[in-house]
């Protein structure tokens, strides 16, 4: 069972619009898992071990070359791995 009440439904509101806000997936990526930390540093969610995964795959998707450059892929990637993370939320 996730955490419930106002708070826990707003930082899911929060997380779910911030990731499908108009812009380029990776920058929306981002700021959803920036306000997502927020969420857990004041007790509005939960982290559980599974979006601890989930997270640590969107930071390697996320992450960049020396040159400052994000991959490819990592478009694709963290769009698929914050749409899990929406998902699993729901157990946060």
């Amino acid at each position: 069972m996730g955490s419930s009440g106002p708070a826990a439904d707003a930082a899911r509101s929060a997380f779910r619009e911030r990731a499908g806000a108009k812009g380029h997936v990776v920058a929306n990526a981002r700021e959803a898992k920036a306000g997502l930390e927020v969420a857990f540093a004041t007790g509005a969610l939960v982290r559980t071990p599974t979006l601890d995964l989930m997270l640590g795959d969107l930071d390697q998707a996320l992450s960049t070359d020396d040159a400052g450059k994000v991959g490819g892929k990592s478009a694709e990637a963290a769009g698929f791995i914050i749409r899990a993370i929406s998902r699993e939320l729901e157990n946060a």
